[in-house]
């Protein structure tokens, strides 16, 4: 079993939904069956909120997979209103639904409820009874005959008992389909497409769709975004600050082809974390920043630059990753022209190493201004992949050092001989000449800058690594 991006189109995979009340261990399974921890799992009931999609090969099947949040009986103003209302969504579009109860609690009115909703769907259900470890939870879990949806499967997702068996039930229940597509050696594809223009090896990733990842603070509206994006209610929202708890990934597509969109958990100080879900929720936050390839920054633009937000920025320019800047809740700024220069200014003067950031702003409730946003994203992402002819470069490099030369350092100046970009992704750049690791920093910004004004790489983290010749002279 593997978890990857499959040949097929992802709208033409086989659906599995796993569904049942909270805290019967739905994330665990789901975890199981993609191979890697990718849901939040903790014994607090209710931590699923957002359906959570993964990819997964069972048996040489390629399917989706979707954790749903805990069905329960709620208004449907509420939030678990809303979070019912979502898996019923999910279930309403599956090929299989897995629908879990726990073994160790027995048949409770909910399971019954949802199971004889469950029947009105007429939709294929694999009834499993989870955390039945060893003989007595294995008996305890004939006990399910009595919801009228058949045998059930017993498992254990925490000590993985069961989990084979429970492969071969999914994949025989699925609807039949032609012979899995062959999959490519991804190793032999990175050696083809990595010569560089020097005929080095540049770090290329397999051909996929654009990794872009949204972050920010609580209630900044990234999930609206999303959903936005998306053209349909995806994500759960409301006016509830921190409704998202885990990274969400789903799949859309542009005119330049498709891309993985992933929404995140907001982002708070540290000193404000202070419960393991949380710290969690954080965690699965900043992995999914760094798997990303581009990152958007929610703002809400009513409420400006909150130092936080630089630190978020700064997070994105540290892993090396292209960012553009999203100033949403944009058609509740009175004053939209005072606003912008404010939060031009703080960024300018805060985020030196990012300077020309892209901007959108744009109201993710009402969808104003949101067509921009996707093309800014992928212009960002063509500058973050620019390389610089060798040549063109050290042009450059001649007259930089002609219109500032380095400073002497102990009474000798420092002799810079050439450059070259080392690769893209972001875009670096090595300096070789002598004594290179006592140049300042202020020249080391002087090229940086000139960089990004002269080959045209606004927004976009730059490296510049310093590398000494080395002197036949000189005493061993």
């Amino acid at each position: 079993m593997s978890s990857s991006f499959p040949s097929a189109p992802v709208d033409a995979l086989p659906v599995v939904v796993i569904a049942g009340r909270p805290n019967v261990g739905k994330s665990t399974i789901f975890n199981r069956l993609v191979g890697r921890r990718q849901a939040l799992v903790a014994d607090t009931p209710g931590v699923t909120r957002d359906r959570k999609e993964g990819q997964a090969t069972v048996r040489g099947r390629n399917i989706r997979i979707i954790d749903t949040a805990g069905l329960e009986e709620a208004a449907p103003d509420t939030l678990y209103g809303r979070m019912r209302a979502s898996s019923e969504s999910a279930v309403a579009d599956a090929d299989l639904v897995l629908f879990c109860i726990d073994a160790r609690s027995g048949i409770t009115p909910a399971d019954q409820h949802f199971a004889n909703w469950l029947r009105r769907q007429g939709r294929p259900v694999l009834l499993i009874a989870n955390k039945a470890e060893g003989r007595q939870g294995a008996a305890a879990a004939m006990e399910a005959f009595s919801l009228g949806l058949g045998a059930p499967l017993a498992i254990s997702a925490e000590h993985g008992e069961g989990i084979a068996d429970l492969m071969a039930e999914i994949v025989d229940r699925l609807p039949p389909t032609d012979a899995p597509p062959v999959q490519k050696n991804t190793r032999r594809l990175r050696r083809e497409q990595a010569e560089s223009a020097e005929g080095e090896v540049e770090d290329v990733r397999p051909p996929g769709p654009l990794r872009l990842a949204i972050v920010g603070r609580p209630n900044a509206g990234k999930s609206t975004l999303l959903n936005r994006l998306l053209g349909e209610e995806r994500m759960i929202t409301g006016p509830e600050p921190g409704l998202t708890r885990d990274s969400i990934a789903v799949m859309l597509s542009d005119d330049e082809g498709p891309i993985q969109l992933v929404d995140t958990a907001g982002l708070r100080r540290k000193a404000r974390i202070d419960e393991t879900l949380e710290k969690m929720s954080v965690s699965a936050s900043i992995e999914a920043l760094k798997m990303a390839e581009v990152v958007i920054l929610v703002l809400d633009a009513t409420l400006g630059v909150h130092e936080q937000d630089l630190q978020i920025a700064r997070l994105i320019e540290r892993e090396g990753r292209c960012c553009v800047l999203a100033l949403n809740k944009w058609d509740a700024v009175e004053d939209r022209a005072e606003t912008r220069q404010a939060i031009k200014d703080r960024i300018e003067m805060s985020l030196a190493q990012m300077r020309g950031i892209p901007v959108v702003a744009f109201s993710a409730m009402t969808g104003a201004g949101i067509n921009k946003l996707l093309p800014t994203v992928r212009r960002a992402y063509e500058v973050w992949n620019r390389r610089v002819a060798t040549g063109a470069l050290n042009r450059w490099f001649e007259m930089m050092i002609e219109r500032h030369p380095p400073p002497l350092v102990d009474g000798r100046r420092l002799k810079l001989r050439y450059i070259t970009q080392a690769k893209s992704r972001p875009p670096t750049f090595i300096v070789f000449g002598t004594r290179t690791d006592q140049l300042p920093e202020d020249y080391q910004r002087y090229l940086v800058n000139g960089l990004r004004e002269t080959f045209d790489l606004p927004g976009t983290p730059i490296r510049l690594l310093l590398r000494a010749s080395s002197n036949p002279y000189a005493k061993s």
